[in-house]
């Protein structure tokens, strides 16, 4: 079934993943991430040397080591918390019947897909700041963003909420209609188990600054193309030669090689100034200016929910156009 999908078929399953996450949203209860989550958090408290009471036995590894058995303790544990589920995923779906493996890929899409998520959790933040209660606003944001913002005006919150919205549009919506026209619904749910793990893993701190790099790498590897096509969708979906000329000049200076197309590239196709310095745990990091123009404003929240949006659209009427062509042309 995984590999007989026609690109007309394809299509269809696209659409209709899309819908189901329109209308059900996130699953409110026993959501399968979160035992993803704790079935990783398992795996990396018993495997990570640099963790607990394994540091006693890392600190026993001849310095020149030391970084390369951590590396490689943190490969060997995302390929045993990634690959079970895609495998069992696969498997199932070559051994049932044709309308259920079709649901099941409906499915997997639907859990990999974070686009009403996204709306649900950034347009409340403009209406706060529309209502000028900026202390709700910092609050509403601080939960989809890691730097501190309990001393952040109203710009800084905004700021933050459209760089969220920006780089979540790629990990929570087109990443994963890119994986899922490649390798069906396997490929969806192998995009958002990669992505989960870098959000989990991918930090440099030292628990995780050796144990966590292949779960960064990889996930770098799995949004390369996403990314730039996510970038190409903002800026076809709003200011062109804004958007490119600052994806061109400004995506390289970003710590990350794909979320700086992806917000140089958004903020450029809005006409606002994003990134500048931000505030993580307790120390001001310099991050570089993304996009032009002014500062964001309330407004400027939606806009890019917006772009967002108009881009989703561009990406399934895409997705449709090939689907139709497909049937035309007996694919």
């Amino acid at each position: 079934m995984l590999s007989g999908l026609s690109m007309a078929l394809m299509g269809a399953l696209c659409v209709a993943g899309v819908l189901v996450d329109a209308v059900l949203g996130e699953p409110s209860r026993a959501h399968p991430l979160v035992m993803f989550g704790q079935w990783a958090a398992w795996i990396e408290r018993r495997v990570n040397p640099a963790h607990g009471a394994h540091r006693d036995v890392a600190a026993r590894v001849p310095g020149n080591m030391h970084s390369s058995v951590i590396r490689i303790a943190g490969a060997t544990s995302w390929l045993g918390a990634v690959v079970p589920p895609v495998a069992a995923l696969i498997a199932l779906i070559d051994h049932v019947p044709f309308a259920l493996a079709c649901a099941l890929h409906v499915a997997a899409l639907w859990f990999a897909l974070g686009a009403r998520s996204l709306v649900d959790h950034i347009a409340p933040i403009e209406h706060a700041l529309h209502a000028n209660d900026l202390s709700h606003a910092r609050a509403l944001t601080s939960r989809v963003v890691t730097r501190d913002l309990s001393q952040a005006d109203a710009s800084a919150v905004a700021g933050a909420a459209i760089e969220s919205a920006l780089e979540n549009g790629n990990d929570a919506i087109f990443g994963a209609l890119f994986w899922f026209a490649v390798a069906g619904g396997p490929g969806a749910l192998a995009f958002r188990l990669v992505n989960t793990l870098d959000a989990m893993w991918g930090y440099r701190t030292p628990r995780f600054q050796y144990f966590g790099w292949a779960a960064a790498r990889l996930d770098d590897l799995a949004n390369y193309a996403p990314a730039r096509l996510t970038a190409l969708s903002y800026a076809l979906c709003g200011n062109l030669r804004a958007a490119l000329a600052c994806w061109r000049t400004q995506a390289h200076a970003w710590d990350s090689p794909n979320a700086g197309p992806v917000m140089a590239s958004g903020a450029g196709s809005l006409g606002v100034s994003c990134g500048g310095p931000a505030l993580y745990h307790g120390a001001l990091e310099a991050r570089p200016t993304l996009g032009c123009g002014p500062a964001p404003r309330a407004a400027d929240v939606g806009r890019a929910l917006a772009l967002v949006k108009r881009a989703m659209t561009l990406w399934l009427a895409a997705l449709s156009l090939i689907a139709v062509a497909a049937i035309l042309f007996g694919r």
